[in-house]
């Protein structure tokens, strides 16, 4: 699992204001990986499945807009994981 301080690098954020909420979507990530059948791993492609899912949850709090092209990455990625 990446460390808060690479979501917040990955997300541009240099501030700590949001720390809170990034810490409480991270952990979103890990559970919704393993709803999804993939365990946590050390691995690169499991901290970019994290921080994906932090930067859509994040970014796109708007429920009327539109993600699904980067949805779609996530998914893969998702998808790539379950094989290891």
């Amino acid at each position: 699992m990446p460390e808060l301080s690479e979501v917040k690098e990955y997300l541009r954020i240099d501030g700590n204001e949001d720390d809170v909420l990034i810490s409480l979507l991270m952990e979103a990530a890990k559970e919704y990986l393993t709803n999804a059948g993939v365990t946590e791993q050390n691995s690169a492609l499991y901290k970019v499945a994290v921080m994906l899912y932090v930067t859509l949850q994040y970014e796109n709090r708007d429920p009327s807009q539109k993600i699904e092209k980067f949805n779609i990455a996530f998914q893969s990625i998702i998808l790539q994981l379950k094989t290891y």
